[in-house]
């Protein structure tokens, strides 16, 4: 090879190298819990049928629950007979590495099995299972280091459709809601399951808290059955509350943070809320920047791109200014379902099986490729995962992964 032309290969090679990262999605809506992944040098535009299938598994039994990705290994949950199961399979090929029962089956005329995404930290996974059991394994192995049914312990019971929380792993804590009386939320130590503190009365919701930090103090925001709030992670102390985003049916959504402020949403006819968070003496002060009867998630979240939200408001995908509720776009796009975000797109996994990528664009709706998956009678409601160069969804028993990398 000629001087010159060897360096133009290389370079070329240099070039597309740098414009690829591929990272893992080790918990609830990826690494920071807001539905975007920094992977880059994925697909702009699907092929006419979808990207390439990488591989298709079986054996993931029944539930909703939604993957965390990392070490090469994808984890979930998933039922069978009258058993809950904790599940590890090969990222690259779909082959099923370890498996171990992990609790009851919950059992419900909206479907059974579990709702949660194990977390993994570290040599970890840490696992809350929809009918109140909590787990510490290995995550190469799935040895068992500690386990505790949390209903039991705290003498509560379960919600109508199930504990769907994703557990919050801190340096070390582990921060959960039971629900229950005088322990609606718990921290637990991560080494032993020893409880570190309990605090309030709410009954849970089926959101996933994120971590937040203002003025120094560290909080975690939770969306109860009853209302959003903070609490000091440390102590558990209530550090503010607010309401008026809360159905007395079911608040799913995880909350979205940008800097002080929380923007909330929930479905059932509801609608959503921004509140800017200031802190003082051992407190925060919630404001209300705006309430809107836009923007109505229902099971999925939000992602939060530049300064607009991309949601499902039931039925409609849309695109809302985040600071003002401004409404830029609506269109019925792939139907209800859900999203989340890698490389410039959305990725839209529709209840009805359907899969899409669309632009996160505030100045409309363009879709660049869509195809369907046979479906059961159940709805696709495991959220979507793009984690190293793959796309992974669920429908039950079955796990898809598409190879989405720019080739």
């Amino acid at each position: 090879m000629k001087p010159l032309v060897a360096l133009t290969v290389i370079l070329s090679l240099s070039a597309v190298a740098s414009n690829r990262a591929f990272d893992d999605w080790p918990q609830w809506r990826g690494l920071k819990r807001d539905g975007i992944s920094a992977e880059r040098g994925l697909l702009k535009t699907w092929p006419a049928g979808g990207p390439p299938v990488a591989w298709r598994a079986t054996g993931a039994g029944t539930g909703y629950s939604s993957f965390s990705v990392a070490h090469g290994r994808l984890y979930t949950l998933g039922a069978r007979g009258n058993t809950e199961y904790l599940m590890a399979y090969d990222a690259a090929t779909g082959k099923k590495i370890w498996e171990i029962t992990h609790g009851r089956r919950f059992s419900n005329d909206r479907g059974d099995g579990p709702r949660s995404t194990p977390t993994v930290d570290g040599d970890r996974l840490y696992t809350f299972g929809a009918s109140g059991d909590m787990s510490v394994v290995d995550a190469a192995t799935g040895k068992v280091f500690w386990k505790i049914n949390l209903l039991e312990k705290f003498g509560g019971s379960n919600i109508q459709w199930g504990l769907s929380e994703s557990p919050l792993v801190l340096s070390d804590r582990i921060l959960v809601s039971p629900g229950a009386r005088g322990a609606s939320i718990v921290a637990l130590n991560k080494a032993d399951g020893a409880v570190l503190w309990q605090s309030l009365g709410d009954e849970a919701g089926y959101s996933s808290a994120v971590l937040h930090e203002a003025g120094g103090i560290r909080e975690a925001i939770y969306f109860t059955a009853e209302r959003a709030l903070g609490v000091d992670v440390q102590t558990g102390k209530l550090l503010w509350s607010y309401n008026d985003v809360a159905n007395r049916t079911a608040n799913i959504a995880t909350p979205i943070v940008r800097g002080n402020f929380v923007f909330l949403s929930s479905g059932y006819g509801t609608g959503a809320a921004l509140l800017e968070l200031t802190p003082g003496q051992n407190r925060i002060a919630a404001r209300q920047v705006y309430f809107t009867r836009e923007m109505r998630n229902h099971h999925a979240s939000s992602v939060l791109i530049g300064e607009y939200l991309y949601g499902f408001s039931d039925h409609i995908l849309m695109a809302m200014k985040f600071d003002s509720g401004q409404i830029a776009w609506r269109d019925r796009s792939v139907g209800k379902g859900s999203v989340v975000f890698a490389d410039d797109r959305l990725y839209l996994y529709s209840e009805q099986g359907a899969v899409g990528l669309a632009e996160a664009n505030p100045t409309g709706y363009r879709e660049h490729g869509r195809f369907q998956i046979q479906t059961g009678n159940a709805p696709t409601w495991s959220h979507p995962v793009v984690s190293n160069g793959k796309l992974f969804i669920r429908d039950q028993d079955n796990i898809y992964a598409y190879d989405v990398r720019q080739k």
